[in-house]
């Protein structure tokens, strides 16, 4: 088959351009940018983005511009596209009219039954790529990126979290409270009711919120440990994630109030990724004390992969007890 033979020639003759200077690829690597196959365009603009090829950027945006039309039949999986925009927002390109094209285009392709988008990994690329165009103002930032936090793949959602968050002002933080608000629907849902976001999602709100305000947002992040479900866990972490004596006080005053053995289990994994010495002796005095949360207190410890120290102390606490010891065992890290 002749023009699979070409294909594969065309591949391997990019793949050798690794092995040369980057300054003696920029001819090649431009021709290959005018190829009509998107799969050698996007192994192209890989390699434009690896070399740091920064001149190459009007051959970028030229290719980019190109996929748009037909897009499922010129770009099917909108593989040239999405490299293109990753090598685009290497560069900082500062257009911001290239990434909001991408933004909202949405390519459905047919599948079995149906149709499904594949534009999800672009409007996410170039969300993030758009808190880079400096001469965008951020109302104007935020009022794109608002456009995005109710796109239908929940990737695409929490990648435009992530793209909040690291716009870092009071009103991304604002917006990110906002929509925590509205998607676990606390304020409208019973507790036996799934929440209105994906618990990823909210995490990526919760998180964003903490490292733009701080632990001073520790209480407000709490309130949604309420139900006890998945995005309460999210929240746990998020809280963790913040390494403060604020954030172990907070999970050990929960812990304490809780019942439900599932919650329990995840709020002792949280408390040992706060990472506070404190937290760790509480959690070694639950082994001490061969209390009900002793195996769960164990494997938390051991999952937040402790100093050789901390393993050592655990190790000779469950000793003389043959069902913390199997725990120890099962959940010890293999590196040790």
């Amino acid at each position: 088959m002749p023009g699979k033979r070409k294909f594969e020639e065309q591949l391997a003759a990019l793949d050798a351009l690794r092995q040369l200077p980057p300054e003696t690829c920029v001819e090649p690597l431009r021709k290959a940018l005018t190829n009509r196959n998107n799969f050698v365009v996007a192994r192209a603009a890989d390699l434009v983005r690896q070399f740091q090829l920064i001149q190459l950027t009007p051959d970028l945006l030229t290719a980019f511009g190109r996929f748009f039309e037909d897009a499922v039949k010129t770009d099917p999986q909108c593989w040239a596209k999405n490299a293109l925009s990753r090598a685009l927002a290497a560069f900082e390109h500062q257009d911001a009219a290239v990434f909001l094209r991408g933004m909202k285009h949405i390519q459905p392709e047919p599948v079995y039954g149906g149709s499904s988008d594949s534009a999800g990994t672009l409007r996410a690329t170039c969300a993030l790529a758009l808190v880079q165009c400096r001469s965008l103002p951020e109302a104007d930032l935020l009022t794109h990126l608002i456009e995005l936090l109710g796109d239908k793949d929940k990737t695409v959602r929490a990648e435009v979290v992530r793209a909040i968050e690291q716009v870092g002002s009071p009103p991304a933080a604002l917006l990110l409270r906002l929509r925590a608000i509205l998607g676990s629907g606390l304020n409208s849902r019973k507790l036996d009711k799934e929440p209105d976001e994906e618990p990823e999602v909210l995490g990526a709100c919760y998180r964003g919120i903490l490292r733009i305000e701080g632990p001073s947002a520790i209480p407000w992040i709490s309130r949604f440990f309420a139900p006890a479900d998945d995005p309460a866990a999210e929240a746990a972490l998020a809280i963790a994630g913040t390494h403060t004596p604020q954030a172990f006080e907070v999970l050990r005053e929960r812990f304490g109030q809780e019942s439900d053995p599932w919650f329990r289990s995840v709020l002792l994994s949280a408390i040992a990724l706060t990472r506070q010495d404190a937290a760790l002796e509480f959690l070694l005095d639950l082994v001490r004390t061969e209390s009900l949360q002793a195996e769960a207190a164990t494997e938390a410890i051991l999952r937040a992969m402790p100093s050789a120290e901390i393993e050592k102390r655990l190790k000779e606490l469950v000793a003389g007890n043959q069902r913390l010891a199997r725990t120890f065992a099962t959940h010890r890290p293999k590196s040790s």
